[in-house]
């Protein structure tokens, strides 16, 4: 299942990390998958599993370390001086506590136009266009199968998005629109997306 919740600020928020601790042993380099509680951030995640915020970002192909989501699975790559044993697993609360979005909180990209082109450019940007378009597409027959109506649970539309993304707004347009926002700032470009999905299974 893919993973896209509501978005947690990250920089100068205090982390309240509920994810529980496994009981037994473990191994010292053992990965660790965690899911994101709300007021989470990397570093914090990093601290709490003895881990490093680069190799956090690399075993899960972040694109802005800055920027993740609650509810979303990271995978925390073990450390050397990780403690070998938990002394007992701690049980979640049954209170959810969920990150309020009243607006769109999507980090904007914007593209620079270069001053001059010439046909070997125009033909490697139409190149990425194409590949982009046929990654996006590749996404969303995966996900729903082309369908902007799909619903499972707390996802919905073409790309099975979280409806708390999509703040009410159903439309073909929104759905469009809150996607390519979604996929530009967590992966960079649908291409890359399309490659974290086939590693992972979700994007």
């Amino acid at each position: 299942m893919n993973i896209k919740k509501a978005l947690v600020t990250t920089l100068g928020t205090a982390a309240v990390l509920g994810a529980g601790l496994f009981a037994g042993t473990t191994s010292a380099n053992a990965d660790v998958r965690v899911t994101v509680k709300s007021g989470d951030t990397v570093a914090k995640i990093a601290n709490q599993y003895s881990s490093s915020v680069s190799s956090i970002e690399q075993a899960n192909n972040l694109k802005n370390v800055n920027l993740i989501y609650v509810g979303e699975s990271l995978v925390v790559p073990g450390s050397t001086t990780a403690t070998a044993t938990t002394s007992q697993a701690t049980t979640p609360s049954t209170s959810t506590t969920h990150a309020t979005t009243g607006t769109n909180n999507y980090s904007s990209t914007s593209t620079a136009s270069t001053g001059t082109t010439n046909s070997a450019a125009t033909s490697t940007t139409s190149s990425s266009t194409s590949n982009s378009s046929s990654a996006k597409s590749w996404i969303a027959n995966k996900e729903s199968g082309g369908s902007y109506t799909a619903s499972n649970g707390n996802y919905y539309g073409k790309y099975q998005l979280s409806k708390s993304y999509l703040n009410g707004d159903y439309s073909a347009a929104n759905q469009e629109k809150v996607a390519n926002n979604y996929v530009s700032s967590r992966y960079g470009s649908w291409a890359a997306a399309k490659s974290f999905w086939q590693a992972n299974g979700w994007y």
